[in-house]
């Protein structure tokens, strides 16, 4: 696994990425979803496995889902299970925060 720094900090993240909110990543050519809840971040891959919208576009529910903009499949960060399973889970990617930076792994 490669770590790629995102951000220069973890405080520079929690600036940057609003609690609640998503950001579309793109990383060594992949689309990822980078979602925060509270202080945790997630990343997922950015592409909806039903018709392959951009889950970036999607708003996180109360239950910590991302939600696709399109048909409202929903999947969990944490997991990047899609919840009723009617399609193909989505690859998550791990968050590694330290003193030198904000990093996501490929």
């Amino acid at each position: 696994m490669q770590w790629i720094k995102i951000f220069s900090s973890p405080d520079d993240a929690l600036e940057r990425i609003q609690p609640g909110s998503t950001q579309l990543l793109i990383v060594h050519q992949k689309r990822i979803c980078l979602a925060r809840i509270n202080d945790d971040f997630f990343a997922v891959a950015d592409k909806c496995s039903h018709n392959g919208e951009s889950l970036s576009k999607g708003k996180i529910n109360y239950i910590g889902e991302v939600v696709c903009p399109w048909h409202g499949y929903r999947f969990q960060l944490k997991s990047g299970k899609e919840s009723a399973e009617r399609s193909a889970d989505l690859e998550t990617f791990p968050i590694k925060q330290d003193e030198t930076g904000f990093y996501i792994g490929l």
